[in-house]
């Protein structure tokens, strides 16, 4: 396949002997060095997450590799060696305050990867991702370069088995068991909760946004949910990705021709029917961000229709994990994620005309797969479904004024009474407090708590960590005694918590929000009927006033920062201290803390027609 972009012939000897050298050592032509660059990239780091996607990157290198040439159908390309991103391992962090850097690695990822598809000029790249950061980077940075690109998810990590019971088990498993006495079972636990490598297997962050990914255009459907070790990832999909990067080059197909308003409306729209993780509300407005639009809830879905989706129009269709009993390996036995995509294109719920990266709209590529009917077991169809509502809601109040609390009503277990909860906040400046009291004197907890962990936003934290040693414990505390304590923070969950947890309430304590003004005992008014989390005492003026006037004074007399905030002791930290933008709007580290775009979108243009077919 001959490449239609016009070629600058660069004929300086300093520059083509690296190129005349890697070309050499590649195995690819020494006439093709001033071609188009083509290459592939990959995530590592501290984590089983990350084990199975050298080999995937390396199988998909020698396939595109035996794709270049100057004879035939080939692609005249000039191949660049793989390259890697780094981030951390959310499991192994989480309860710690390493778990800052979490969110910062979506960061690293879009930061290091946008250099090297810059500074190479890659017109097409085939991503392995992993975890549930850096695959969001990713699909920003890509979006950002808007050259051919497409996407694998590196896969799920199978489920282990517990000895004991027999009962499959994941590392959400180990969390829930963290406050126990018994040592010997927290060892077994630990120890077979993760055999193999892969991503977690759950609908938690990872194939939530692997889903997403794939619903939005990025990633072909079929590959989202075998797990890591399925041989089809080295077998199958290295030609097939190939194959559909290189129409997407002769075409000329661009990420941002796919990204659009739609699509990702459509991926929301799933990743509600999923019950998926409450991050897809920091990541889809940094998606949308990179394809160009801005203002999210303005150019995508505002809060009022994705409520009213999530309330009337959308169920959920997954016995998944954490709040079911099935993971991402269970699904792909029963015909993957194609199979509830298929069900809602024809329940009227997805716009089946968006275009996708195997160059087919997700309609005709739902039609070439054909997937089986759900099979009402781990796959509800819409009719009938698993649960009757959504399993995302995000919520105002005076507790929330940017709208920007989110709860995963998917995973509640109890404490709503007529869609209402009403509570005491316990304070905690900082989720290590929390796990202190929870190591030392978990019995303090009465029925009806509302603990709130503050300053942990992305300012806050910095880095707004998730939290699921935390929830993981409180879980575990409601089941044994029957009770319901709930958790509300200006950080963020895993997709593994369960619960009534609501996080991201914004602005976050460290910029004067009004969660910094509560008191222990406060009372906490969590009311879906309206979708609004309160604090009838911050509606007194006095008392608001007051308090506001000593988180002043506690702020002016720290030089201009409150005592609680985390400690932004490395570069890095301090980056994200002085440039994230808040929890409403993707929570990323932006320049001068403000929103920027790549050629952005025009809400006026002709063809920017954001769907409200649903309000």
């Amino acid at each position: 396949m001959k490449n239609s972009k016009t070629v600058l012939i660069d004929n300086n000897p300093g520059r083509n002997s690296q190129t005349f050298g890697v070309a050499r050592e590649l195995g690819t032509s020494v006439d093709l060095i001033h071609e188009p660059s083509v290459g592939v990239v990959g995530t590592k780091g501290d984590s089983q997450c990350y084990i199975g996607v050298s080999q995937k990157v390396n199988t998909i290198h020698d396939a595109l590799r035996d794709a270049i040439g100057t004879e035939g159908d080939k692609m005249s390309m000039r191949l660049v060696q793989p390259e890697f991103t780094i981030a951390t391992s959310d499991g192994i962090r989480n309860g710690t305050k390493e778990m800052r850097y979490s969110l910062i690695g979506r960061e690293v990822t879009n930061d290091s990867l946008c250099e090297h598809l810059s500074a190479s000029g890659l017109e097409g790249v085939i991503a392995v991702v992993a975890c549930d950061k850096p695959p969001v980077g990713t699909l920003a940075a890509v979006l950002e370069h808007n050259r051919p690109a497409i996407i694998m998810s590196d896969g799920s990590i199978r489920p282990g088995t517990d000895s004991a019971t027999g009962n499959p088990i994941d590392i959400v498993s180990s969390y829930q068991i963290a406050g126990s006495d018994d040592e010997e079972m927290k060892r077994r636990i630990a120890m077979e909760a993760c055999p193999g490598y892969g991503s977690c297997g759950g609908m938690f962050t990872y194939n939530t946004m692997q889903t997403f990914i794939g619903v939005v255009g990025m990633q072909p459907l079929h590959m989202v949910s075998p797990a890591s070790q399925d041989e089809r990832r080295l077998n199958e999909f290295p030609a097939q990705l190939v194959s559909y990067l290189g129409n997407m080059i002769s075409k000329d197909i661009k990420p941002r021709d796919i990204v659009t308003s739609e699509s990702i409306r459509n991926a929301i729209i799933v990743a509600m029917s999923v019950g998926g993780s409450t991050n897809v509300m920091l990541h889809a407005p940094e998606i949308a961000r990179a394809a160009g639009y801005a203002n999210f809830t303005r150019d995508v879905m505002s809060a009022e229709e994705f409520n009213h989706l999530s309330e009337n129009v959308v169920p959920v269709i997954v016995d998944a994990r954490p709040f079911g009993q099935y993971s991402m390996v269970d699904i792909d036995a029963k015909g993957g994620v194609q199979v509830f995509v298929r069900d809602l294109l024809e329940a009227g719920l997805l716009n089946g005309d968006t275009l996708t990266c195997t160059g087919e709209t997700l309609g005709e590529q739902i039609e070439r797969l054909n997937p089986p009917a759900p099979d009402g077991k781990v796959v509800y169809p819409v009719s009938t479904p698993y649960k009757p509502t959504g399993g995302l809601r995000v919520l105002g109040g005076n507790l929330s004024p940017e709208f920007s609390a989110v709860l995963k009503l998917a995973g509640v277990e109890g404490g709503l009474e007529n869609n209402v909860f009403n509570g005491k906040a316990r304070i905690f400046d900082g989720e290590q407090k929390l796990l202190e009291m929870l190591d030392t004197n978990p019995d303090q907890l009465e029925n009806g708590d509302m603990v709130i962990v503050r300053y942990e936003g992305p300012v806050g934290g910095p880095g707004m960590p998730e939290m699921l040693d935390s929830t993981s414990r409180l879980t575990t505390i409601c089941r044994e005694k029957g009770i319901v304590v709930g958790l509300m923070t200006d950080g963020r969950f895993s997709g593994g918590s369960v619960g009534l947890v609501i996080g991201h309430v914004g602005p976050e304590a460290a910029v004067g929000g009004p969660i910094g003004l509560l008191e222990d005992g406060d009372d906490i008014i969590v009311d879906l009927n309206v979708n609004q989390v309160n604090c009838p005492q911050l509606d007194d003026e006095s008392i608001l006033s007051a308090r506001k006037a000593a988180w002043d004074a506690d702020v002016a007399a720290h030089n201009g920062i409150h005592p609680s905030v985390g400690f932004a002791n490395t570069r890095l930290l301090n980056r994200m201290r002085c440039s994230a933008v808040s929890a409403v709007q993707g929570a990323g580290m932006h320049p001068n803390g403000q929103l920027w775009v790549n050629e952005p979108r025009d809400p006026l243009a002709k063809d920017f027609t954001p769907s409200n077919k649903h309000k």
